[in-house]
C-alpha cells in the first residue's frame, strides 16, 4: 500500500525550482517595448494642492504621458471601501491621484508614464505642485482631543469608527469582584517588508479587447473583478496573474493601491506593455501597514485569581484613509480574552485617522495586539496577588470539556459570535512548562544572578481565529494521456507550500504521487470563482474545497475503474497510479480510466488499438462511468466554512539581558502549537518558524517613525531594523493535534499564529530578567536598548 501523504513531511514541490532561481515574478515578464511608471508623491502630510504644472514633464524625452486627477476619466474616484461597518460613518479612501488635498507623505499624486524608469524619475521630478502645507497630529492620543488638526474635516476628534461589544454582563461581575488589576499597553506600527515589493504590469490586445494584468497580489480575482467593472470592460476579457511573488503578509491583499489601477489604465490607454515595480523607499511610504493600538485592559478578580470580567478600550491607528474598515480592530477585539474562560467582557475601540500611512492587515492582523494586552495583564495579575505566572494561567484557561467556547456578543471579522472549537490548553501549558523544565529555573537563574548575568524567563499563551469564508473553490481533473492530476484553485501563494499541502490531500484521494499533483493557482483564467490568501485561511477553505472536488473524482473514478475491470467499486483500492482490485494483480491506470470517460476517446482509430494501448487490463467496451455522471475524472466543488477555526498555542523563552550594553539573548524559545490535524508536519513548523521572526522584529526592534511633521524618518533599511538571522533563535517547536469539528479535514490555519504571541514572551522574559532593578514592567513593544537602560537607571 502507499504511504498516506496528508500529515507527512513531504518536501515542498517548488523548492527546487525557486532556489535555482528560476522562479517568475513580475518583473521577469517579458513585455516587447514597454514604458514604465513612476510616481509623482506627496512631500507634506496634511497640505492643499493649488495647481499642478505638469508642462515640463510631459515635453522631457522619452515621457509618453504624465496622468493627473484631471485626465485620469472614470479612474478619478474614491477606491472601494472593502468591509463597509455600522461603526464607521462617511468612511473615507483615498483617490488613485490625490484631487485637492492631500493627506499623508508618499500619497500618489501624478503618474508619469516612460520610455524607461530612469526617464520616468527625472520626468517626475519636472512636475510641479505647489502646495499650501496644513497642520498635522501624529500622535494617537493627541489626535482625538478636541482642538487638534483634523485629517478629514468630515470627522470630528479625527474618529472613524467607534464600537462598543458586550459578552456576559460586565457591570455585575465587576461588583462582585475582590481585586482588580489595570495595565496601559502600546503596540508601535511597523510594515511588512517583504523580500519583493509590489509590483504590477499589464498589456492591452487592441484586436481582442483583452487586458492582462501581471500582479503580486494576494487577490487576484478580486482585482479582475475590480478592473472590470472600474474600467468597464467584460469581466472575461480581463485576466489577473499572480506569479511567483516574493512574500505578501497582508501587504499585498489590498484592493485597489492606485498602481493597480494606473497601470493597466495606461496600457489601455497607450496601447504598450506597461510596468511598474515598487522601490524599497516606495514600500515604505506608500504600501500599507499596521500595528499601532494603545489599550488600558483591567482585570476583575478573585483574590484566588478567577478572572470574572475584562474590559478593555483602545485606539487604533488607521493612517489617513480607512479601506479595509474596521477588520484590524474588530480581530483585536474580539481576541482580547485570548484563551481564557473569562465570562464577562466588555471592549471598546475608538479607530482614529492620523496624516500617515493607511493601514490595512499585516501577519496577525490585531491579534499579537490583544495577545500583548491580555499576556501583560494575566502576567501583573498573577504579580499582584503573588502568583505564579503558569498558575495564574491554569486557574483561568478553558477546559477541555468547555469546548465549543461561545462569547456572545463578540462578533468576529466574519459577523459571527467568537466560537472557540477546540483544543487542549492545559496540556499546552504543562509540556511548555516541562520542555522549559521551569521548575528548576529558580535556581537556575539564582546562579546567573550570583555570576553577575540576567537570566529571564516568559511565556505567553494565544488564540488565532482563522479559516474565515465566505467560501473557495477547487477543480480537479485527472489527464487522460499522462495520468497526472491538475487541481485549479483561486487562490495565490507567496511561499506558503500552496502546491505541496494541496497535492497531498489529493494524492490521499487519488492514489496518486504528491509530485504527480500538479496545481495551477494565482490565474483568473484558471479558476474563475474565489476570495484570496489571506487571514490563515487557505488549508482550511480552499483545502476543503479541494478535498471534497477529490472525492467526487475518486468516486467517479472508483466507478469506472470497476465497470473496466469487472468489478465491484467496494473492492477496487487506488494507489500508485492505478486502479487496483484487492488482494490481485488486475489493475487499470488512471490515465486508462480517464480516457475511458472521455468522449473523445471514441475518436481514436480502433483499428491501431489507440484505446486500448491505455488500458490493457479492460475488457470494457460500453461507458465507463455510471448513468448521470459527467464526462471525463475531473470535478468543481466549493466549501463555506460555517464559522471561524481558532488554532492556539504558546510560547516560552529563556533570555538574557545585560544591563550594561541593554542588548537582550534569546537562549532558548519553545514553541507548543496546535493548528488541528496537520497536513505536512514540516510546512506547519515553516510557517511557525517565519511568524517567530517577524514577532522577533516586532517585539525588539521594527518600529515605523515619523516627525512631528508627518515625515517618516526611517523608511530605509539602516534605519528600520529588520532581525538577520543571527536574531532570529533557534526554536524548538512541539505539535498538538487537536482536530477542529468544523470542516471535513480537521485542520485550522498557521499562517499568522507564530507572529501573535512574541512580544508578550519577550516583555514578559525582559520582565523577570530584570527583576532585581525594580523596574517597572515593559508594556511598550518593540523593546528598545533605550527603554531598558531607562528602566535599570531609572531614568
Amino acid at each position: 500500500m502507499s504511504t498516506r501523504a496528508f500529515g507527512s513531511r513531504i518536501q515542498r514541490n517548488i523548492d527546487p525550482q525557486l532556489l535555482r532561481g528560476e522562479g517568475s515574478f513580475v518583473d521577469d515578464i517579458p513585455l516587447a517595448n514597454a514604458l514604465h511608471v513612476a510616481f509623482v508623491r506627496s512631500p507634506f502630510a496634511r497640505a492643499r494642492i493649488n495647481s499642478i504644472d505638469v508642462t515640463a514633464a510631459c515635453t522631457h524625452p522619452g515621457v509618453a504621458a504624465v496622468y493627473t486627477c484631471d485626465n485620469i476619466g472614470d479612474l478619478d474616484l474614491e477606491l472601494p471601501l472593502l468591509i463597509p461597518h455600522s461603526s464607521m460613518t462617511d468612511a473615507r479612501t483615498q483617490r488613485p491621484l490625490a484631487r485637492g488635498d492631500v493627506y499623508y507623505v508618499g500619497q500618489t499624486v501624478a503618474m508619469v508614464v516612460a520610455v524607461d524608469r530612469y526617464t520616468a524619475e527625472d520626468a517626475a521630478a519636472l512636475v510641479d505642485v505647489d502646495y499650501d502645507p496644513l497642520e498635522v497630529e501624529i500622535d494617537l492620543e493627541k489626535a482625538i482631543l478636541d482642538g487638534s488638526p483634523l485629517v478629514h474635516p468630515t470627522h470630528p476628534n479625527n474618529i472613524a469608527a467607534h464600537l462598543v461589544q458586550v459578552s456576559g454582563n460586565p457591570d455585575r461581575a465587576i461588583a462582585e469582584a475582590e481585586h482588580v488589576t489595570r495595565v496601559r499597553v502600546q503596540v508601535d506600527r511597523s510594515t511588512a517588508a517583504a523580500m519583493e515589493c509590489r509590483a504590477v504590469a499589464a498589456i492591452f490586445d487592441r484586436v481582442t479587447g483583452e487586458l492582462t494584468v501581471w500582479d503580486g497580489t494576494q487577490a487576484p480575482l478580486s482585482v479582475r473583478g475590480g478592473l472590470a467593472s472600474i474600467l468597464n470592460i467584460d469581466e472575461d476579457k480581463v485576466r489577473v496573474i499572480a506569479p511567483n511573488v516574493g512574500g505578501g503578509f497582508g501587504q499585498k491583499v489590498l484592493l485597489f493601491y492606485p498602481d493597480e489601477l494606473l497601470v493597466p489604465f495606461a496600457a489601455r490607454h497607450l496601447g504598450r506593455p506597461v510596468k511598474y515595480i515598487e522601490d524599497r523607499r516606495e514600500n515604505f511610504v506608500g504600501s500599507t501597514q499596521e500595528r499601532t493600538q494603545i489599550h488600558t485592559i483591567e482585570l476583575y478578580a478573585k483574590k484566588t485569581g478567577e478572572v470574572l470580567a475584562l474590559r478593555d478600550s483602545f485606539l487604533h491607528d488607521t493612517g489617513a484613509f480607512i479601506p479595509y474598515g474596521i477588520a484590524v480592530a474588530q480581530v483585536a477585539s474580539t481576541s482580547i480574552a485570548g484563551p481564557y474562560r473569562i465570562p464577562n467582557i466588555w471592549v471598546e475601540f475608538k479607530a482614529v485617522y492620523t496624516p500617515t500611512v493607511p493601514v490595512t492587515p499585516y501577519r496577525g492582523c490585531g491579534r499579537p495586539h490583544a495577545c500583548f494586552a491580555i499576556e501583560r495583564a494575566m502576567d501583573q495579575l498573577a504579580d499582584d496577588l503573588g502568583l505564579d505566572r503558569f498558575e495564574i494561567r491554569r486557574r483561568n484557561l478553558i477546559g477541555d470539556d468547555e469546548f465549543p467556547k461561545l462569547r456572545e456578543g463578540l462578533l468576529f471579522a466574519d459577523g459571527l459570535p467568537v466560537s472557540l472549537d477546540s483544543g487542549q490548553y492545559h496540556k499546552a501549558l504543562e509540556m511548555l512548562h516541562d520542555k522549559l523544565d521551569v521548575a528548576n529555573f529558580a535556581a537556575e537563574q539564582q546562579k546567573a544572578r550570583e555570576a553577575g548575568r540576567h537570566l529571564g524567563l516568559g511565556m505567553a499563551f494565544y488564540v488565532e481565529g482563522t479559516g474565515l469564508g465566505p467560501y473557495e473553490g477547487g477543480h480537479i481533473k485527472i489527464h487522460p494521456i499522462t495520468g497526472k492530476v491538475y487541481v485549479n484553485t483561486g487562490l495565490t501563494s507567496q511561499g506558503q507550500g500552496h502546491d505541496t499541502v494541496f497535492a497531498q490531500i489529493v494524492s490521499d484521494q487519488l492514489g496518486v504521487k504528491v509530485e504527480d499533483v500538479i496545481l495551477v493557482e494565482g490565474d483568473t483564467k484558471a479558476f474563475d470563482w474565489g476570495v484570496a490568501t489571506f487571514a490563515s485561511r487557505a488549508a482550511v477553505v480552499s483545502g476543503n474545497a479541494i478535498h471534497k472536488s477529490a472525492l467526487i473524482v475518486r468516486n467517479k473514478t472508483l466507478t469506472a475503474a470497476a465497470n473496466m475491470l469487472e468489478a465491484s467499486a467496494d473492492d477496487i483500492e487506488l494507489r500508485d497510479g492505478a486502479a487496483w482490485v484487492k488482494g490481485t494483480d488486475r489493475q487499470v491506470s488512471l490515465a486508462a480510466v480517464a480516457t475511458a470517460t472521455n468522449p473523445l476517446r471514441y475518436a481514436f482509430n480502433e483499428s491501431a488499438k489507440a484505446a486500448t494501448q491505455f488500458a490493457p487490463a479492460s475488457r470494457h467496451d460500453g461507458p465507463a462511468l455510471g448513468e448521470g455522471q459527467a464526462p471525463g475524472l475531473e470535478a468543481t466543488d466549493y466549501y463555506s466554512p460555517p464559522c471561524a477555526t481558532w488554532a492556539y498555542g504558546v510560547h516560552g523563552a529563556i533570555l538574557e539581558v545585560d544591563p550594561e550594553i541593554c542588548s537582550v539573548k534569546v537562549r532558548r524559545y519553545v514553541c507548543i502549537h496546535d493548528c488541528g490535524n496537520m497536513i505536512n508536519p514540516m510546512i506547519v513548523e515553516g510557517q511557525v518558524m517565519g511568524g517567530i521572526a517577524q514577532g522577533i522584529g516586532g517585539a525588539m526592534y521594527e518600529r515605523i517613525e515619523f516627525d512631528t511633521d508627518g515625515n517618516m524618518i526611517n523608511a530605509n533599511f539602516v534605519d528600520f531594523l529588520v532581525p538577520y538571522a543571527t536574531e532570529v533563535p533557534q526554536v524548538e517547536i512541539l505539535h498538538l493535534e487537536t482536530p477542529s469539528p468544523l470542516n471535513p479535514l480537521g485542520v485550522k490555519g498557521v499562517g499568522e499564529a507564530g507572529c501573535i504571541p512574541v512580544g508578550a514572551v519577550i516583555a514578559s522574559g525582559i520582565d523577570d530578567a530584570l527583576r532585581p532593578f525594580g523596574a517597572a514592567p515593559f508594556q511598550h513593544i518593540p523593546i528598545t536598548p533605550s527603554m531598558i537602560y531607562a528602566a535599570v537607571t531609572g531614568g
